[in-house]
């Protein structure tokens, strides 16, 4: 079975995030709770169905991973996008979640 983790966007901004294994949305998906056999699947839907009736979040998905050297990295180019940022220089300065580079 391919590593799964749970991913969403934050309902407040939008943000992507990720489950933990706490249960919190955090928004590195470094942090995410990795799921590596069929139950803790089952249990990272049903969390996410919980999150997105209470208004926490929206577009939940249970997400395929790979680790590679302790990195955990999506398997699908629309999650790397969400967890890196552009795989384009989009505009000047800009580095996606890191927020803006600033000139000193």
């Amino acid at each position: 079975m391919v590593d799964k983790v749970l991913t969403a966007n934050r309902l407040s901004d939008g943000i992507s995030v990720w489950l933990d294994a706490a249960g919190n949305w955090v928004e590195s998906l470094q942090d995410a709770f990795v799921a590596r056999h069929a139950e803790a699947v089952a249990a990272l839907e049903s969390t996410g169905k919980t999150a997105f009736s209470d208004n926490k979040v929206v577009d939940v998905n249970v997400i395929d991973i790979e680790e590679v050297d302790g990195v955990l990295r999506p398997l699908r180019l629309r999650e790397r996008v969400r967890a890196e940022g552009p795989t384009i220089e989009y505009a000047p300065g800009y580095k996606g979640l890191a927020g803006p580079v600033h000139a000193a």
